[in-house]
């Protein structure tokens, strides 16, 4: 009895983590992943983002993205040069 219950709590705590890590979600195709596929001199870059069967299409117009082309699976995003604190003037 004590055994089942220990079991039953290790496969579940097994479950919870990879469900909070995500790769495995990703690699599925059950969640939306975005990467980089260029970055210009200015800084800006150019994103690839995959829908996943869960959470659809990310949305990266919070972040001041324009979308530039895609389809109902994978989309193109610009985005711009992310701004960085610096000591000029102190």
């Amino acid at each position: 009895m004590v055994k089942g219950v220990i079991v039953v709590a290790l496969l579940i705590a097994a479950t919870m983590a990879v469900v909070k890590d995500g790769r495995p979600l990703q690699s599925a195709g059950l969640t939306s992943s975005c990467s980089t596929i260029a970055t210009n001199a200015d800084g800006t870059q150019l994103a690839a983002c995959r829908s996943g069967k869960i959470e659809g299409a990310p949305d990266l117009t919070t972040q001041g993205c324009t979308i530039v082309s895609g389809t109902k699976s994978l989309r193109y995003w610009h985005c711009p040069s992310t701004v960085e604190a610096s000591q000029v003037g102190r």
